[in-house]
């Protein structure tokens, strides 16, 4: 009986007594059968206040696990979306975020697996618009301040350096801001995208084999407690880790030297075909010599490319799933099978993303990495055909740097056989697209051994039938040449190539009629060419002849890339007279007549361009017509083109009779037009060409009539200095061939006053630029008025103690021509502006000089400004000048003396007097 009743009060009571004892919170049948009233109300009340504390304690937990539930998708979100709203620009709320790390872990974090057991998921190098990169910790407590880099090693120093916040957006609030101003502005358009993020990421969870919670009442419990993403538990870091610490370069505007540190690879699926010293190639941790600054030639390829795999329920083609079982083959194959694998993996397209993709999935750029490593030539040559034809992908090309396969590619440059340097070279060609790559070639002294690979034997002209021998030493050193190109982008590379004796050898390759090996050679020498250690040596291998040679090739790259390489020479004079003493003005003024291959038309018209600021080289241009094929060239075109065919004009119009052939030929109307763009160099280059062309007043009137001048004083508002102080220059010839220039001048409201403010710049050339203006504005009395009003005598006076030349010579012109209204001499000596001017008198230059010498004839005309000039040893200076073979400055000077004598004998006479 008892057995059959093991509770018998529960029996004689009912149900309720046994929901009270499991939950003694509720008010059960037990309460109704209290003997008094009093008593039943206070447990009741008790039984309310315990309810309502537990209420409270879920509501509060509910808040209190958004602030604690941090956790890598939450981060990786807010760090994806606030890289959208980065880049340059002043409405950008940051200059750039980036990772420390690139390699993510299958638990989402990139923290090194020792410090992911603190709870730290990633590290972020963040660029405000105004402070220094602040180097962030986000862990499943908060973000904060970590220690930065460390100078020595590179490595972070983990070490907290400020309070923690709930989140990213927070941190940055309160450390810049800027970045609190600009993200308020972009608040709404963040929210939203952050709305939408939460919707694609927070999809609601299907089962996947974990046995759900017992118990509806316990799972309610845990939806109050924790929220939509519970964190019931640390973040356990990955056990098949592979590469960490690879700290990425991040992007800032002050390109300074720094050192990373490569840490150490491991992998825990091991690959049967001799992967010991392939392993120790990426376990070993390596100092990195520095991050230096990139050259101007850097490609969008440096954006290292989001990493991305192919999703399992994607609908893949069959190759997909056939290399993936090729690749398996050859992790557990032996020889034979290995080079059959090998070699059937080849049938398939490689070009295709889809079959690249698939060897990187199932992890065999490792096991063809490994190959590499392998004493067995067929295998290293199977595995580098195939890793050369994949290496066009981005990624692919980011993941074969991680792996560490570049040091054991720049090992087999050293190999006997011939084919294996080709392919290893150019593999190295296609994988140092990026920075870090070009970086790793340097430091494992890939450089020297390409620069070796040039050497092709010492005969540079090649016999009528060469043999198989010389034939595939001809193909050595021409991917040698490709490796070489793609390392030449940076800066460090450029010099190490030349350090490695590789301009002499390239030079002799010049002389090559092998079109496919004269590409990569002058392709290497155009992007060098940005260096002026580079042109000079250029000069002394007398390259340039052979660059000339080239341009009536018929290939159409290899006359693209040796115009571009004489664009970058020309820089220099004695680089232009050698083009036009080699024959080289001929073809460049025909090749412009083809204008179907723009990338051919914008080098070739950049090497016009540079070679017209030679007058000869003009002169020549001008015999075959190549002036009236520029202006032809002012439409439709891209702006690349329009840049060089404006600055070529510019140059040419410097002549009397170019600018009278621009004007006939209807050049005059498209410049104009062209003042109305955005990108700088076009604006300073087409201000340059108008400016010119203003100087003959039949062109004058063409650009008055367009309404150029109103166009040219708007460019005084732009925000580059450059292109400010190039308007500014092209107003004077305006202002002085204009009919009424004192008339048109006053029809622009507003604009003596932006050219006066214009004198606040701290720009060297605006300012000179600004003075020139101002000297032809002030020839009118009325401006001169206006200008005077504006307070442009403080400002002129301000400027007077300068060092610089050309702002001297212009500050002193205006000066004069500021002195011959009211009481401006006076003004000038009461701002302390003359004893500066007599300084200018011991310059080296003439014009200043002769600017000096009027400017101080007319402050002369004043008392208290002689007695001044005579303090500062001004006579001695000017008696000096009065023998000058310059006729203005012999007048100015004699006119000073003249009154400062003049004063002097006043002075003597009233004292006798």
């Amino acid at each position: 009986m008892l057995s059959a009743n093991r509770d018998p009060v529960v029996k004689i009571l009912g149900p309720d007594y046994n929901e009270m004892k499991e939950d003694p919170t509720r008010l059960t049948l037990l309460d109704t059968i209290i003997k008094d009233k009093e008593t039943y109300m206070k447990r009741k009340v008790a039984i309310l206040l315990k309810q309502l504390d537990l209420h409270l304690l879920n509501h509060s937990l509910k808040y209190i696990s958004l602030e604690i539930s941090l956790n890598p998708g939450t981060f990786k979100k807010d760090i994806e979306l606030l890289k959208r709203f980065s880049g340059k620009g002043e409405q950008t709320v940051l200059e750039s975020i980036e990772y420390t790390s690139d390699y993510e872990f299958s638990n989402g974090c990139r923290a090194p697996p020792w410090r992911q057991i603190q709870g730290e998921i990633c590290y972020v190098l963040v660029k405000p618009h105004d402070m220094e990169t602040l180097c962030l910790t986000c862990s499943t407590e908060g973000v904060f301040l970590n220690g930065g880099k460390t100078e020595e090693e590179g490595e972070i120093n983990y070490e907290r350096k400020g309070e923690i916040y709930k989140d990213l957006v927070t941190c940055l609030k309160d450390k810049s801001p800027v970045f609190s101003e600009n993200m308020s502005k972009h608040e709404i358009r963040f929210t939203e995208e952050q709305q939408k993020d939460n919707q694609i990421f927070e999809k609601p969870k299907t089962e996947d084999g974990h046995s759900s919670v017992a118990g509806s009442e316990k799972s309610k419990i845990e939806k109050i407690s924790f929220g939509k993403s519970p964190m019931t538990k640390r973040l356990e870091p990955s056990l098949n880790w592979r590469v960490t610490v690879d700290y990425k370069d991040h992007k800032s505007s002050i390109k300074d030297s720094q050192e990373e540190k490569q840490g150490k690879l491991e992998k825990s699926s091991s690959v049967s075909v001799a992967p010991s010293r392939a392993q120790s190639h990426r376990k070993g941790g390596e100092k990195v010599e520095e991050t230096v600054s990139e050259s101007s030639s850097e490609s969008e390829e440096d954006e290292e490319p989001p990493d991305h795999r192919q999703e399992a329920n994607a609908d893949l083609p069959s190759e997909y799933w056939q290399i993936q079982k090729l690749v398996k083959y050859l992790k557990g194959g032996n020889q034979t099978a290995t080079v059959i694998a090998l070699c059937s993996m080849r049938d398939f397209n490689l070009a295709q993303e889809t079959c690249q993709l698939a060897i990187r999935d199932v992890g065999g750029l490792e096991v063809l990495i490994n190959l590499l490593d392998t004493d067995e030539v067929k295998c290293k040559i199977g595995s580098l055909k195939i890793l050369k034809e994949i290496s066009h992908n981005p990624q692919i090309r980011r993941n074969i740097v991680d792996l560490g396969g570049l040091p054991i590619m720049v090992n087999i440059l050293d190999s006997p056989h011939k084919s294996l340097k080709c392919l290893s070279a150019e593999t190295i060609a296609n994988v140092a697209k990026f920075k870090r790559a070009r970086r790793a070639v340097r430091q494992h002294g890939g450089i020297t051994k390409l620069v070796a690979l040039l050497d092709c034997g010492q005969n540079s002209t090649e016999p009528t039938q060469p043999s198989l021998y010389e034939t595939r030493d001809v193909e050595v050193a021409r991917c040698g040449a490709l490796a070489l190109w793609s390392c030449s982008k940076s800066h460090s590379n450029k010099e190490a190539i030349r350090k490695a004796g590789g301009i002499p050898l390239l030079a002799r390759l010049l002389k090559t009629s092998h079109e496919n090996m004269l590409i990569p050679v002058v392709g290497t020498l155009q992007e060098c060419a940005s260096e002026e250690n580079y042109r000079a040596a250029i000069k002394a291998e007398r390259i340039i002849e052979n660059l000339v040679k080239n341009l009536n090739s018929e290939n159409e790259q290899l006359q693209e890339h040796c115009a571009m390489a004489i664009y970058q020479c020309a820089e220099d004079e004695e680089t232009r007279d050698l083009v036009r003493l080699h024959g080289g003005l001929k073809p460049l003024a025909s090749l412009l007549n083809n204008t179907d291959n723009k990338e051919r038309l914008a080098a070739v018209t950049g090497a016009i361009w540079k070679c017209s600021i030679s007058k000869e080289n003009v002169i020549k241009f001008r015999e075959y017509k190549a002036i009236e094929t520029l202006v032809g060239l002012l439409t439709d075109q891209p702006e690349e083109v329009l840049v060089n065919v404006v600055g070529a004009l510019g140059e040419c119009c410097q002549e009397y009779e170019n600018r009278v052939l621009v004007r006939k030929c209807g050049g005059i109307q498209p410049l104009v037009n062209l003042l109305v763009g955005i990108n700088q160099a076009l604006l300073v280059n087409v201000t340059k060409a108008v400016g010119a062309c203003a100087v003959e007043p039949e062109s004058m009137a063409i650009i008055d009539r367009l309404d150029g001048v109103r166009l040219l004083w708007s460019l005084l508002k732009n925000p580059h200095p450059d292109v400010k102080a190039s308007a500014a220059w092209a107003l004077c010839p305006c202002i002085e061939n204009a009919k009424d220039a004192g008339e048109m001048v006053r029809s622009f409201v507003g604009g003596l006053e932006l050219v006066v403010n214009l004198l606040k710049s701290d720009n060297k050339e605006v300012l000179a630029s600004v003075c020139a203006a101002i000297t032809n504005i002030a020839k009118d009395q009325e401006n001169l008025a206006v200008i005077t009003d504006h307070g442009v005598v403080p400002l002129l006076s301000k400027l007077a103690n300068t060092n610089n030349d050309k702002l001297r010579r212009h500050l002193a012109e205006a000066i004069s021509r500021c002195c011959m209204w009211g009481r401006n001499r006076v003004a000038f000596g009461e701002h302390k502006a003359v004893a500066p001017l007599v300084r200018y008198l011991k310059s080296n230059d003439t014009n200043v000089h002769r600017a000096t010498a009027q400017a101080l004839y007319q402050l002369s005309e004043d008392a208290d400004n002689c007695i001044t000039m005579h303090e500062n040893g001004a006579v001695k200076l000017l008696l000096d000048m009065v023998g000058s073979p310059d006729q203005d400055l012999q007048e100015a000077a004699a006119g000073c003396i003249s009154n400062i004598r003049r004063l002097a004998l006043a002075t003597e006479k009233a004292r006798y007097n």
